[in-house]
């Protein structure tokens, strides 16, 4: 249900699937238990799971590792793209060889080859990047930004139409996040384009996508969709959350959609699900020392979230039907890890923890209040809120350990995290008054409920020692 490697955790990952037997990997970066970003304590290798679900994770070891001394790739090695190539693999990933004068990371993005298809067996092409930050539209020092490489198909002749580079339809087109020079640094983060015909030599252009409005973009996907148009995903620094954008062709125009998930949810990748469908897959942020007071950090891959991209409206994140396997029978018993749908007929709070098993006080509710959704905590301390674009008529609420995510009217809406409270029948109160009967809710089955690993989920306050 959630996967961090055993003793880390988890940040930006790629998804793979085998094309034979359905087969799911997942290379991610991993990390000691640190606030969201250390420099001094980078990412320095790629741990590797497999799953036949995207569901119930397994760790299968470490699948990549950083470069030798004086190589671009010796500090760290930050966000992969793998993807099937030939009859085997090509990936590329992020390279950092040290600090500049102000602290900031030296990126750049190196190929490696494999002629496996799981995800091991790499080899690097050559001791030095194969893309780089070009000075004319991007900051290549203090303050840059060059990571989080994406690669798919030039089949629309993108190069073909740049004055500046080779090739054409056949090729292969890069977005990497970066850093627009001709921006106030706060406000740079963009998405580069790069072009290549042989994924071996690129030419570097302008941005495709520059807002202007936030320090940085990070883990773009760019998605083909089924009536042609293309996707374009990525991770708002300030916001921490992910938005869209949607154009008719890679050369664009690219068209800003906004927010995909809440805040909380960040890094996604997109791909093929069991049952045929899209979803998107994303990592979610935990704290250290696992209590309220703890400092976030990185965290955990989250389930996955069905990915509708209507043509007139903006794409969203809706439920996926795939988790219902590990749903059990309804009951109106206390349980820590379940699902509950509620209909929305007037004002309503419903509670999910007490602060004593007695059931004193709420410790973690939601509430929605027409469009304005949101999820407190103990004294009604308001942990996260949004507001609706309509009013909801359902919530769908999920808690898995500490984690709660609400859906409204089947679209994800709110997620936060929360160590506080005990877990109680869930109970609603609408108009000042309590409902007579509990909320049925559906336990959640936990893949491995025996995990004592980085993997385990949170499994509610502890009385005494632990």
């Amino acid at each position: 249900m959630r996967y961090a490697p055993p003793g880390h955790c988890l940040n930006d990952f790629a998804l793979l699937r085998d094309e034979d037997d359905g087969t799911y990997t997942v290379l991610h970066l991993q990390g000691p238990w640190t606030t969201e970003f250390d420099h001094l304590r980078m990412e320095t290798s790629y741990g590797r799971a497999t799953s036949a679900d995207l569901v119930d994770w397994q760790p299968q070891g470490i699948a990549f590792g950083n470069g030798l001394p004086g190589r671009f790739d010796q500090q760290a090695v930050w966000t992969m793209h793998p993807f099937r190539h030939g009859a085997g693999m090509a990936m590329f990933y992020t390279g950092v060889s040290g600090l500049s004068p102000d602290g900031t990371p030296l990126q750049s993005v190196g190929l490696a080859y494999s002629d496996r298809t799981d995800g091991t067996g790499w080899r690097r092409h050559g001791t030095s990047p194969v893309v780089e930050a070009d000075p004319r539209w991007y900051r290549t020092g203090d303050r840059m930004g060059w990571r989080d490489p994406f690669v798919v198909r030039d089949d629309e002749g993108v190069a073909a139409g740049m004055d500046t580079a080779p090739g054409g339809p056949g090729g292969w087109v890069m977005v990497v996040c970066a850093s627009d020079a001709s921006l106030p640094v706060e406000v740079s983060g963009c998405v580069a384009l790069a072009t290549s015909p042989d994924l071996e030599h690129w030419t570097v252009h302008p941005p495709i996508v520059a807002p202007g409005d936030t320090d940085e973009l990070e883990c773009p996907v760019l998605e083909r969709l089924d009536d042609g148009r293309w996707l374009l995903l990525c991770s708002v620094g300030q916001t921490r959350c992910i938005e869209s954008w949607t154009a008719p062709a890679l050369r664009g125009p690219w068209t800003r959609r906004g927010p995909l998930a809440p805040t909380g949810a960040y890094a996604p990748r997109v791909v093929t699900a069991p049952d045929g469908s899209r979803v998107v897959v994303h990592t979610t942020p935990r704290k250290v020392g696992l209590t309220d007071a703890g400092d976030r950090c990185r965290g955990m891959l989250a389930q996955p979230k069905s990915l509708v991209t209507p043509p007139d409206s903006p794409p969203r994140l809706e439920w996926w039907p795939g988790l219902n396997a590990y749903l059990g029978a309804e009951t109106t018993a206390p349980t820590l890890h379940a699902m509950g749908d509620i209909d929305v007929t007037a004002p309503v709070d419903i509670t999910l923890r007490t602060t004593t098993p007695a059931g004193d006080a709420p410790a973690l509710t939601v509430a929605c209040d027409g469009k304005n959704l949101r999820i407190t905590g103990p004294d009604g301390a308001r942990l996260e809120e949004t507001i609706l674009a309509e009013p909801a008529t359902t919530l769908r609420v999920l808690t898995v350990g500490e984690y709660v995510e609400v859906y409204a009217d089947g679209v994800y809406a709110l997620t936060t995290l929360h160590y506080s409270g005990h877990p109680t029948s869930w109970t609603a109160t609408t108009e000042g008054r309590e409902l007579p009967t509990p909320v049925p809710v559906r336990p959640i089955r936990l893949p491995d409920p025996t995990r004592d690993d980085a993997s385990a989920i949170w499994p509610g306050p502890q009385e005494g020692p632990r």
